[in-house]
């Protein structure tokens, strides 16, 4: 299962870097949160499969699961819905001022002049 994950894990990272390196600012946006999704699966791979094990102590159990990657995972994605919903309002506001999503219209390169 883990190499599956890994695979997975891989190919959002892949997906992620190619659409944060386009000049769409929506694709962007898209990239970043492709890339927040493929490291919570990291995280989460890294934590191992335990299968069925409880995530606590209690009597009688000898083997149990770490809460510290879900834990981490919750964290980041609180972090990564908020982070997202701001670059979605700042791209939102920059369309709404500049009527365009492109990134090199929007830095008033000199060869678009």
């Amino acid at each position: 299962m883990e190499i599956v994950m890994a695979f997975v894990c891989g190919f959002l990272f892949m997906a992620a870097v190619y659409l944060i390196l386009s000049r769409s600012l929506l694709r962007i946006i898209i990239g970043t949160g492709l890339l927040s999704h493929g490291a919570h699966l990291l995280i989460l791979t890294m934590g191992s499969f335990k299968g069925t094990v409880p995530p606590v102590l209690s009597d009688g159990v000898t083997d149990f699961a770490d809460p510290l990657p879900q834990a981490l995972i919750l964290t980041a994605i609180v972090i990564s819905f908020g982070v997202t919903a701001f670059f979605l309002v700042l791209a939102y506001r920059a369309y709404s001022e500049l009527k365009t999503d492109d990134m090199s219209l929007m830095r008033g390169s000199e060869e678009n002049e």
